[in-house]
This record gives C-alpha cells, structure tokens and sequence, in this order.
C-alpha cells in the first residue's frame, strides 16, 4: 500500500475500540500506509473539530486544538494528547488524516466513535 491519499482522499476509519488499562486500544483501517515523516493519522476527542487539530488551524480562521499526530498501523492505544485523562468530558473519539507538516488533509474527511461504555 502506498503512502499517497488515493483519487477519494486519504481517510481513516475506526473499526474497533477496546479497554486497554486505563486507556484505549483502537484498531483502525486507513485507505493508505500511515508513515509518520509523510501522510499519517491525527487522534483527537470531539471537543475540536477537524479543522482545529492541524498545524494550519488558525490559518483558516479557528483556534489550533490538541491532538496525537501517529503512524501505527493497524492498532493504536489513546495516551499523550489523546489521553483518556485529557479528554475534558469529550466521549467521541476522532481521527483524520495528516501530513507531513502536521496539517489536516482534508478536514471533511474525519471520524468519530463513541467511546463512553469504555469510559
């Protein structure tokens, strides 16, 4: 699998989520090979939004969030900015795609997943 976003753009999908100590295991599918120097995953809760948890947010007019920039493939346990402890209330955990600058791909592109029966 290549690195490059295919014609309908590089995303990400959240296939499963499961208890992993006092954080989250999530497996996912992405339709391109996450690598961390090139096009790669942003994890973040659902209090930003996509647009936020990019290098270019206030680029593009909002207040830059927090965010896990990360190529592990296919399985990912929550921890730093996407800590289970630093998700202030936030039960949705999201992810889109990056790239090398730390910018959101396409923020239109983005998922999210309830998380709060593992809370």
């Amino acid at each position: 699998m290549q690195n490059a976003c295919p014609v309908e753009g590089c995303q990400v999908r959240i296939d499963k989520v499961a208890k992993e100590g006092d954080e989250l295991r999530v497996t996912w599918t992405a339709n391109y090979r996450p690598d961390f120097a090139r096009n790669h995953i942003h994890v973040y809760w659902d209090t930003f939004t996509a647009e936020q948890v990019s290098n270019d947010a206030e680029a593009h007019g909002v207040k830059q969030g927090s965010w896990v920039p990360t190529d592990a493939y296919p399985v990912y346990t929550t921890g730093s900015e996407a800590s289970v402890s630093r998700r202030n209330g936030s039960t949705h955990l999201c992810v889109t795609a990056g790239d090398r600058n730390h910018n959101v791909i396409d923020p239109k592109l983005f998922q999210c997943t309830d998380v709060k029966d593992l809370l």
